[in-house]
């Protein structure tokens, strides 16, 4: 879930983008799993759905660190690739806490580094 004020826009990196409608200081919380409102699922649960279903779930979701796929019920499934990332994941659940790993402005895309998604 988003916890910080956001909107999608055209990106520079990859079609659609997540910019940040409010400036973000470094360590600020920007996305952290909840429950009920975002989605997980172990990745055997994918074999039983249809192939179109499961292929918008790989594009948009990622891999927690045990090995569930995590789909994100809000924009934060826009978060682009960078390998200088402005985000950070931090311990605090088994998908982890994302926060800024810097400053970031407004009208700023967030990006984050899928190499090192739950990586903490």
């Amino acid at each position: 879930m988003l916890l910080v004020k956001t909107k999608k826009g055209v990106s520079a990196i990859h079609g659609i983008g997540l910019f940040a409608d409010e400036f973000i200081p470094e360590g600020k919380a920007i996305w952290i799993f909840h429950p009920g409102f975002d989605q997980r699922w172990p990745s055997s649960a994918l074999t039983d759905l249809p192939e179109p279903a499961r292929a918008q779930l790989e594009h948009y979701g990622y891999t927690n660190m045990v090995g569930d796929l995590v789909l994100c019920a809000d924009d934060a499934r826009f978060f682009n690739h960078s390998s200088d990332p402005n985000t950070k994941d931090v311990a605090g659940s088994e998908e982890g806490i994302t926060v800024a790993a810097r400053d970031i402005f407004p009208h700023e895309e967030i990006t984050c580094d899928y190499n090192r998604m739950g990586d903490f």
